[in-house]
């Protein structure tokens, strides 16, 4: 399981132009799922999210976690496109939608997210604070 993390002011996806989920100061997450994932990979996710330490603390330095702030979490298969023979990415590696969207969903519910709609084609927009970007793989890669 792949998730890209950014931190941001504000963010939102629409689903045919209308706003499906949006969030103030928070967290957007691009979260991909492959075959390989289990139940277990998407709770050290949500974990992982919800401590990560990207907000900054009194001083000005990234020391805090999410806290109160909010999350829109959505799906995003692309995460694992595999470009290393050519040019056309290939996502062999991402989960079909039967496997991923019950995962995709327990992720979302244990940040308590606002989220997309899974497989839609979605608009998403984001107002970076910082910019803070971070990817979190689960099981991480091998070194």
């Amino acid at each position: 399981m792949k998730a890209l993390v950014q931190r941001v002011s504000r963010a939102a996806v629409r689903v045919d132009g209308a706003v499906v989920g949006e969030i103030g100061p928070g967290l957007l997450v691009l979260l991909g799922v492959t075959h390989e994932d289990t139940e277990a990979d998407a709770d050290r996710v949500a974990e992982k999210i919800r401590a990560l330490r990207v907000f900054p603390d009194a001083e000005g330095r990234m020391n805090e976690p999410l806290g109160d702030r909010g999350v829109l979490c959505v799906s995003q298969f692309t995460l694992y496109g595999d470009t290393r023979k050519g040019t056309r990415p290939s996502y062999v590696a991402a989960a079909r939608p039967e496997v991923a969207e019950p995962l995709y969903e327990r992720v979302c519910d244990a940040l308590g997210a606002a989220r997309g709609v899974f497989g839609a084609m979605m608009e998403v927009e984001l107002v970076n604070d910082g910019p803070v970007t971070v990817m979190i793989e689960v099981p991480p890669p091998p070194p």
